[in-house]
């Protein structure tokens, strides 16, 4: 499979806007830029389902969030973690042509920087600073899958409902507003619709969220960090130990400059 070249960016410099690709230095850029196409992808659209050849690696960009899916025998999928401009997903280490193993869906819908998997191998053979990028970016991506382990058999519904809302806000980069039906936060969070909505009722009466048709939105910043685990606080120092400046961050919502690898 191959990707057509787009023209299509998002950041002055012709580059995506995707923290990831932008951490690259110069020429390890240059290596993949020919072969990077950049459209639009709607949300719930379908990356990859459990055992598809993995031939394609997705980068969100600016406010464009991917998810993973477990299914489950009761026929439910479990969301397990969400990656936005931070990272990828597909195809991050391996050599391609191996079977997924979960769903991976389009949260919110959004640009993707999208590049054949032998494509990056290639270019991965003649860089070893470009290998370990992406290296150091699967080992993040591992430690966020740990966190969301964790964070699941210790932490309230309550917890974990804060730590998503403000985990898709800082990737998204909107302050005030989450779009998040009371479905897809109960997917989210492995529970039913109902469960989920009395969690949000409980919000609303503290003053701390709102919902519209479609969103939830944010009405006391610190409310809802003092009602957050510390989970993403976690995941963002070890993005910031091993991949500095790639981590979205509120107060720098701008991509990291090109970085050569430590």
């Amino acid at each position: 499979m191959d990707l057509r070249t787009s023209k299509t960016t998002t950041e002055a410099d012709g580059r995506p806007a995707n923290n990831l690709l932008r951490r690259l230095n110069p020429a390890d850029y240059a290596l993949l830029a020919p072969h990077v196409a950049v459209d639009d992808a709607a949300a719930n659209e379908l990356l990859y389902s459990p055992g598809d050849d993995v031939q394609v690696v997705h980068f969100p960009c600016g406010p464009a969030l991917a998810t993973f899916l477990v299914p489950n025998e009761d026929g439910r999928d479990v969301e397990t973690i969400l990656v936005g401009r931070e990272g990828a997903v597909g195809g991050i280490v391996s050599e391609g042509f191996l079977p997924a193993y979960t769903r991976i869906c389009v949260k919110f819908g959004g640009p993707f920087a999208r590049i054949n998997v032998a494509r990056l191998e290639a270019a991965k053979l003649r860089s070893p600073s470009l290998r370990n990028i992406f290296a150091r970016y699967a080992d993040c991506l591992l430690a966020q899958i740990f966190q969301s382990t964790a964070c699941n058999a210790i932490h309230s519904i309550e917890q974990r409902t804060a730590k998503w809302i403000l985990a898709a806000m800082e990737r998204t980069g909107d302050e005030s507003s989450v779009p998040l039906t009371h479905e897809q936060l109960a997917t989210l969070l492995g529970v039913g619709r109902s469960y989920a909505s009395r969690v949000l009722q409980s919000f609303k009466a503290e003053g701390v969220l709102d919902t519209r048709r479609g969103a939830i939105l944010v009405r006391n910043h610190d409310g809802l960090r003092q009602r957050a685990c510390l989970c993403n606080d976690a995941v963002k120092m070890h993005f910031e130990e091993v991949l500095r400046g790639v981590y979205p961050t509120e107060e720098g919502a701008a991509a990291p400059a090109p970085h050569r690898a430590d």
